[in-house]
């Protein structure tokens, strides 16, 4: 057997330095990445490949900063941003909460069930790209951290991707070239029994095992998390005009506390005194149908929102000794007509409830010196009453979710997701689509992209793009190909299909699913011909090692979607995804066995 060209050992040497940089962590991932197509671009600039000229290497170093793989993911996370800031996703992520709520573990086996089962039809990056946002703001609203849960839950979705031939474009690949190679077609749900068995057997280890192996990666806020005094107004049309107190209490949420009379009947724009966090303030404005300051101030902010096309944001700010807010109240402090905001709650940390020296004769709370306010109103407008009334801020502005737009998000993320998954559109064409529909329609703004955006992700797509061509067009992967050829005719039918399944593995998870399918199919079939065994089962392990892309990022863009919202490491999916792979390679190769009598 010849040896391998001096370009596909430069290949394989440059592919197994970028996975230590990765592993060992010493290095940023940009830069691991950046040195990686530094390092590709010079080297084919003085060694082009044969038949080719310097500047061809320089096109294939930097061709994954313009490669649809590329512009498709950051489609996806676009849209993915449209559904966050538009609140869409919040009906589902309720649901979620409950159950995990009721008992953590049995929300997370529902969701590994509802992504797999998800998948098996549509394919993996659309059903992924739903889920993600799901998961993001459930980590939000206190369930298991988005770092325990995405590594999972990415898992399951390639899995149940596996157990249909239109699961994902590499399974319609490999039995596309398996047709060209003289094999029968196969149904959508040919092999499907035997996934289903592997998927049950790895079941326990993405529910029970995997989160334990990841860490909490949630970034420690620092600040006491600040509880505001607030008048909550119920609405005229609320159902609970005219029930007695006792009810209302009854489904105030969790955060909320009352401080109010507990006895007698509720009108109509009564004030209730509440105290909770922000977030917990507007769960209780949700449930209850009410607002926490005057409903004329909100529909102004709201109109003039609409109006210049600007977001409402939400900040904190501190009242400082020159203001002239002390010893006033929110009522007689005129600030909703002077600057248009409205005062959501005032933060006071040594306050006393009951303490009636603070109160003025209405009722309300004096401000003080250090008192902290929840403001809500346009950006200007704030920081006008900031700078006017001697108020600093003390945290980013946090903006509130564009309600109005939240069914139009919808509607183009499962219009994106659903033309794809029929095959109606390329996913690359279907979520362009989406993300200009997005900006058109104002679900995303333009200068709000960078946030939706990730450039980790960015940079690590375009290394991993530029290596799985060099490994390809230097021919590195066709000599590692015939050097398993030529070692398999002394195994057992079983470790065949298992050594044909790693090497498969090995190459969808450091060059591309397409390279190892194209690879991998002939090489399988061949060896099937000279070894005497049917060539299905080894088309099969070809196809289910084109899927078990859980050990690196790069392996699969689902996995690079996930990257930055866990905040993983490149080791995370080298701890977590290496058991699962063997795992899988041993489970399939011993059913395929069994399935096919070898």
């Amino acid at each position: 057997m010849a040896a391998p060209s001096f370009h596909a050992i430069a290949a394989m040497i440059v592919t197994i330095a970028m996975f230590i940089g990765f592993a060992r962590g010493r290095l940023s991932t940009e830069i691991v990445s950046l040195l990686t197509i530094a390092v590709i671009a010079v080297g084919l600039y003085f060694f082009p490949l044969a038949g080719t000229k310097p500047t061809d290497g320089l096109a294939l170093a930097f061709s994954g900063f313009g490669h649809y793989a590329l512009i498709t993911i950051c489609a996806l996370m676009i849209m993915g941003r449209g559904l966050v800031v538009t609140g869409a996703l919040e009906p589902v992520a309720r649901f979620l909460e409950k159950v995990f709520k009721y008992n953590i573990q049995l929300g997370l086996l529902v969701s590994l069930l509802l992504a797999f089962f998800l998948s098996m039809g549509v394919n993996d990056t659309p059903v992924l790209v739903l889920l993600l946002p799901i998961f993001v703001t459930l980590a939000a609203r206190g369930a298991l951290p988005a770092s325990k849960t995405l590594i999972p839950l990415n898992a399951a979705v390639l899995i149940g991707g596996m157990a249909t031939t239109i699961g994902t474009s590499t399974n319609i690949l490999v039995v596309s070239i398996a047709m060209d190679l003289g094999m029968p077609q196969m149904g959508v749900f040919h092999y499907t029994p035997i996934v289903l068995v592997a998927g049950a057997i790895a079941l326990p280890y993405l529910w029970l095992v995997m989160p334990r192996l990841l860490g909490d990666n949630r970034t420690e806020d620092n600040h006491q998390t600040r509880r505001f005094f607030s008048r909550l107004r119920v609405g005229e049309e609320s159902e609970l005009v005219g029930q007695d107190i006792a009810s209302l209490l009854k489904i105030l949420p969790e955060g909320i506390t009352f401080h109010d009379k507990t006895e007698g009947a509720i009108t109509a724009q009564q004030r209730l005194l509440i105290s909770g966090t922000h977030d917990a303030l507007e769960e209780a404005m949700r449930v209850i149908g009410g607002e926490v300051a005057p409903i004329w101030v909100i529909d102004k902010i709201r109109r003039k929102s609409r109006e210049v096309g600007q977001d409402i944001g939400v900040v904190e700010m501190t009242v400082t000794p020159d203001s002239r807010l002390i010893n006033r109240t929110m009522p007689t402090s005129g600030v909703a007509d002077l600057y248009g905001v409205a005062v959501l709650g005032i933060h006071r940390p040594d306050r006393i409830v009951g303490d009636r020296e603070h109160y003025s004769e209405g009722g309300d709370l004096r401000i003080a010196e250090g008192d902290v306010f929840l403001v809500m109103g346009l950006p200007a407008d704030l920081q006008e009453f900031a700078r006017s009334d001697s108020l600093l801020q003390l945290e980013g502005m946090r903006e509130l979710p564009r309600r109005s737009k939240a069914w139009l998000s919808a509607a183009i993320m499962l219009g994106s997701v659903g033309t794809a998954s029929i095959g109606l559109f390329p996913i690359a064409i279907s979520a362009l689509a989406g993300a200009i529909l997005m900006f058109v329609t104002g679900c995303v703004k333009f200068d709000r992209v960078g946030r939706a955006l990730s450039a980790k992700v960015i940079v690590l797509v375009a290394a991993s793009i530029a290596i799985g061509r060099i490994i390809d067009d230097s021919g590195a992967a066709e000599w590692l190909g015939q050097v398993m050829a030529y070692g398999l005719q002394f195994l057992a039918p079983a470790a065949v299909l298992a050594a044909i399944m790693l090497f498969v593995t090995l190459l969808t998870n450091f060059a591309s699913n397409a390279t190892a399918a194209t690879v991998g199919t002939p090489i399988a079939f061949s060896i099937a011909s000279q070894l005497g065994l049917p060539p299905e089962p080894l088309i099969l392990a070809v196809l289910f090692g084109c899927n078990l892309c859980y050990a690196t990022p790069i392996a699969y863009q689902t996995n690079m979607l996930i990257m930055a919202e866990g905040s993983y490491e490149f080791k995370d999916y080298i701890r977590t995804g290496v058991p699962l792979v063997l795992l899988m390679v041993t489970t399939l190769s011993i059913l395929l066995v069994i399935t096919y009598g070898m």
